[in-house]
Parts: structure tokens; C-alpha cells; sequence
């Protein structure tokens, strides 16, 4: 009505620094969808609820949180094994913090179903301990997976899809994803994080950062299924370059490592004779995992110096990084062929399944598979076979 008075809404400005700053999102570009931002954080003017709302929905902040009387201290609700720089890591980024949340719900979802369906725990979850000797742990798990050389198909994105498919096959779910849900806008950084394991005996749940090199996958999936085995859930950032300060770290980068590359057959294959950056290539190729991988087990098998390797490190670093900066980009792909992967064909199958029989609400589907149209849902259910 004419006159009437807009409602405003108390808010403290500290709120929404703190969702500004947490949001990743710089000042300038938040001033250009929100003209005074400056003002609500200097306590001049109050928003009306619906420029709240929309702002909070523009910072990825639960609109509630805006509310509280001081800006909540966010934990990731899984113990979080990441180190950056020797330090661990400060305030986890919505996208992070999000992409937990939606691997919880989704493991949670499967547990019921396979404990409604009558399923029986995974054996092999938890099936190792810290003093299972590491090349024994290497070999079961190769085993395991079928992944011995001859297995590893052709190239990295072969060898990726095997392993996912013998992961999967062993009652294991593996997500690959490089944004969050189905939402391009909102992009993982592999900086921050490169994979997570959820431990449980009915639905052992893995998700690989895909904004991540092809072989860094390779690698980050085999660290990640060695928590799997060794039945501790984490978040990591599992690099070959440094010594995790956690022992759980260690062990499962030893492991991964000894998995992709034994440490005996390198030994046989390595050619100290030949230029360095000719022999990573040769063998890299050999083995299906990213030349850092293998320098890390020339250094393992006694070739270099702590020092000498951290040197090759970082040259053969910026050489892989300047080789992928002239690739540039790749297309995305078929959304109904890369939607599977995202969030586990074991998972899709069972959760359409579900639907279909009348068992979970398909709204409930719809907001696990990240979709927002119930077409989308029927079209995925025809592309997988679940129709």
C-alpha cells in the first residue's frame, strides 16, 4: 500500500562480514549485486528480509546463521587430516563444508537401504590396522581391485574408470565430482581438498575432488580406499610431495603408493642412465599415476637425497603445470554419462530404484541427485537402465 513502511531487518554487521569473508567471493563483485553492503556492515541502513535472503543465498549462508548473535565457528564433522604448508588448514569453504554434508546424507540414505534390504557388512572395511605391513596392505588391495599393470587399460582415464567400477563392484560408493551437487557455478578447489573417505560397514562412501588432474584422482582414489580398509573416515589433501604430520596420513600415502607403484618393480624398471624427465614419462605411463608419483618412488627406492628430491620436485611441478596450462579446458561431456560418476552409479541405481518402488519420495531423490526437475530424473533413470 502507498505509505506503507518497508520492513527492515536487524542484523549484525559482523554477520555479514563473516559470511562475505567466508563466502570466498570478493567485496567488489558482492557491492555490484548489493549497492549497500557497505552500509549494512558499517551499521548504517538494515536490509529488508528479502535482500537477506538473497544475500545469503549469494554467500552459500544458511539464512539462519545470519541470526545468531555471533558468527558460528564451523567444523567439518569428519576428522580432517589435511596439512597446508605444515599447518592445518583455517576456515573450510562453503563448498567444502556443503559437499560433506551432501556425501553424509547421501551414505546415510544408503545405509538404510542396504539395511532394509537385508545386505551384510563389507568385510573388508576396517580389515587392516597401522601395524599391517605395507607392502602385504599394497597387495591385497591390488588384488582386491584387480589392478595389476596388465589391468590398468590404456591411459589414466581407463585406469580411473576400473578402478571405480572394482570399487563400486566391492559394495564401495565413489563419487567424482569437481563442484558442488550439479551446480557449475560453484567449483571445488584441489588446493583446498582432494578427497574424503565415510567409513560404515553397509556403505563405505568415497568422493574424489574431479577438478583434480586425472592422475591425482588415480592417486587421491587409492589413499582414499586405504582408509577405507583401515576403517578411519577422513578429509585429505593426500600429496606425494611432503610427510602428512598424521600417522594415519603416512601409512595410507605409503600404501597408496606401494598399490601404483611397487616399489620392487620400480627398482627393476628404473633407469638412472637415462635423462630424468624421458624416464617419469616412460614409467608414468607404465604404472597409469602422474609423474610426481612416480619421482616420489625414485626418491622411495634411494636415487635421491631428501634435498635433491624436493628440487626435481618442484621442476618437474611447474613442467606438468606448464603443459596443462597450454591443454587449457576440457568439455564437460554428457551430463546423463558424468552424472553417475558424480554421485556413484551404485548409489543412483539403488536410490532410483527406491523411488520407483515407491519406497523414497521423489522430491527426497531429486534433492540427492541435484537435480531440480523430475525430468531430469526419469531421463537418468533410462540412461543407466533403471527403467
Amino acid at each position: 500500500m502507498p505509505g506503507q513502511k518497508i520492513a527492515r531487518v536487524d542484523v549484525k554487521k559482523e554477520l555479514l562480514v563473516w559470511a562475505r569473508e567466508r563466502s570466498g567471493i570478493g567485496r567488489d563483485a558482492l557491492m555490484h549485486r548489493f549497492p549497500k553492503l557497505s552500509e549494512w556492515e558499517e551499521g548504517k541502513s538494515r536490509p529488508t528480509i528479502n535482500q537477506l535472503e538473497t544475500f545469503a543465498q549469494a554467500t552459500h549462508t544458511p539464512v539462519g546463521f545470519l541470526f545468531l548473535p555471533e558468527p558460528p565457528n564451523e567444523r567439518i564433522p569428519i576428522p580432517d587430516l589435511r596439512t597446508m604448508g605444515g599447518r592445518r588448514p583455517q576456515r573450510p569453504s562453503p563448498e567444502l563444508l556443503d559437499t560433506v554434508f551432501q556425501c553424509q546424507q547421501r551414505q546415510e540414505w544408503y545405509h538404510d537401504f542396504a539395511r532394509a534390504n537385508g545386505d551384510t557388512p563389507i568385510y573388508l572395511v576396517g580389515s587392516m590396522t597401522l601395524s599391517t605391513d605395507e607392502t602385504e596392505a599394497a597387495a591385497t588391495i591390488r588384488q582386491a581391485l584387480n589392478f595389476d599393470f596388465e589391468n590398468r587399460g590404456a591411459n589414466w582415464t581407463e585406469a580411473l574408470r576400473h578402478l571405480v567400477d572394482r570399487s563400486e563392484a566391492r559394495g564401495i560408493l565413489v563419487m567424482i565430482n569437481g563442484v558442488v551437487g550439479a551446480n557449475t557455478h560453484r567449483k571445488l578447489n584441489p588446493e583446498e581438498f582432494r578427497g574424503l573417505a565415510l567409513v560404515d560397514e553397509l556403505a563405505p562412501l568415497i568422493f574424489i575432488n574431479g577438478a583434480d588432474t586425472k592422475a591425482a584422482q588415480i592417486f587421491t582414489l587409492i589413499h582414499e580406499l586405504t582408509h577405507i580398509w583401515l576403517g578411519e573416515s577422513a578429509l585429505s589433501n593426500a600429496s606425494v610431495r611432503s610427510v602428512p604430520a598424521s600417522d594415519i596420513e603416512r601409512w595410507c600415502n605409503r600404501v597408496a603408493a606401494e598399490v601404483l607403484v611397487p616399489i620392487n618393480t620400480l627398482s627393476r624398471d628404473f633407469d638412472p642412465q637415462t635423462d630424468l624427465t624421458v624416464e617419469l614419462d616412460r614409467l608414468a605411463v607404465r604404472f597409469k599415476v602422474s609423474t610426481l608419483v612416480v619421482l616420489r618412488r625414485v626418491h622411495d627406492a634411494g636415487h635421491f637425497t631428501p634435498a635433491e628430491f624436493q628440487s626435481a620436485y618442484q621442476a618437474e611441478l611447474e613442467r606438468v603445470l606448464a603443459i596443462l596450462a597450454t591443454k587449457g579446458g576440457t568439455k564437460g561431456g554428457d551430463f546423463y554419462n558424468t552424472q553417475p560418476l558424480r554421485v556413484s552409479r551404485r548409489f543412483a541405481r539403488a536410490l532410483i530404484a527406491s523411488t520407483l518402488e515407491g519406497q523414497t519420495l521423489y522430491r527426497d531423490a531429486v534433492q540427492m541427485l541435484g537435480f531440480k526437475k523430475l525430468s531430469t530424473f526419469h531421463e537418468l533413470a533410462h540412461k543407466i537402465g533403471a527403467m
